[in-house]
């Protein structure tokens, strides 16, 4: 049985439910039994990797991770990793060959984490997971200059969220961030989300809807740390927001870019023709190589160079960063 998109996880018929034939979603599918369909998605990938990819299992302090590594890899410039999937599923088994593909054209090394997921773990222990992480890559003496974070979907929410986070507590920042088809408003206010409902074939709102209920157990859809859309963006690093016209998160990703320009961040965003969300996965589809690549000169321009002291690094943990004032709360707008 093959799995064409992520929103087929949500159909009865996979499951082998009575009476499912034709039924296109169903809410009462356990998130347990959605991450076993999901992994399925993985397990081909990770037999594909580069024969010149090495991956090794690893605790970012108490956080379960795996480091991606290719022929390209530097030991001092990393892509810390955030994969995807609504915050309920996802993996490094799922991601470590984008990841691998990313890392080889940014020669990165990927720390690809697997964060706790919700239900089970609602917000906001993905985003403590990833704070841990970074301290973590710190005190190995990794410095920021070398640091790039990166995501897809929940994933770039994710990424995004937890670099404001660090802003706020005052941390050093990496040194750019990279987004695909990011999900940033768990409010589910785009125009997109309706309008490319028929053009997309990989999510839906009620999918979405789902899994931000799962994740935000509670919390106000519009919290900074889980929605960033609705965040203070100034003193942000760099970033590249990739996303594609006939995706529902298409006015998630034009929203954030403006309100980023607003706040002064140096801010690219390419929307890709034609293209379906987070269609990096898919190496049959001409456009992919061609976003990796771009998206490997973006690391590779922002990160450093060459290795920063090793007591640089870990010297950042002990001071302070300058304070940024908050902007007061204002709705973003809409672009269509």
């Amino acid at each position: 049985m093959r799995i064409k998109g992520f929103r087929d996880l949500f159909k009865p018929s996979l499951l082998g439910m009575p009476g499912a034939k034709g039924a296109t979603f169903d809410p009462t599918v356990p998130p347990k039994v959605l991450r076993k369909r999901y992994e399925k998605l993985g397990r081909p990938s990770a037999r594909t990797l580069s024969p010149d990819v090495t991956t090794s299992p690893i605790h970012a302090g108490n956080v379960t991770a795996e480091w991606v590594q290719t022929a390209t890899s530097r030991t001092h410039r990393v892509v810390l990793y955030l994969h995807g999937g609504g915050y309920i599923l996802g993996s490094p088994a799922t991601h470590r060959q984008l990841v691998s593909r990313i890392c080889l054209a940014s020669g990165a090394r990927g720390l690809l984490l697997d964060y706790r997921l919700a239900p089970e773990h609602p917000f906001p222990a993905a985003v403590q997971d990833t704070l841990e992480a970074f301290r973590w890559l710190l005190g190995t003496g990794i410095h920021p200059q070398g640091i790039a974070f990166a995501g897809d979907s929940s994933g770039a929410g994710l990424a995004l969220g937890a670099v404001m986070a660090l802003r706020d507590e005052k941390l050093p920042l990496p040194s750019a961030v990279v987004l695909i088809s990011p999900w940033v408003d768990l409010s589910l206010s785009g125009w997109s989300l309706l309008l490319n409902a028929k053009t997309d074939p990989i999510l839906s709102l009620e999918m979405l809807a789902l899994c931000a209920r799962h994740y935000l157990n509670g919390e106000n859809p519009t919290n900074p740390l889980a929605s960033p859309l609705y965040g203070d963006f100034r003193g942000l690093p760099p970033m590249l927001i990739h996303v594609g016209n006939q995706e529902i998160l298409k006015d998630d990703a034009k929203r954030l870019a403006h309100r980023a320009d607003q706040a002064g961040v140096d801010v690219s965003i390419e929307v890709w023709d034609q293209a379906l969300h987070a269609f990096h996965f898919y190496q049959d589809i001409p456009e992919s190589q061609g976003a990796i690549d771009r998206i490997g000169s973006f690391i590779r321009a922002r990160t450093a160079a060459d290795p920063v002291p090793l007591s640089a690094a870990r010297n950042l943990l002990k001071r302070d960063a300058p304070r940024v004032e908050p902007e007061p709360t204002s709705s973003p707008s809409g672009e269509s």
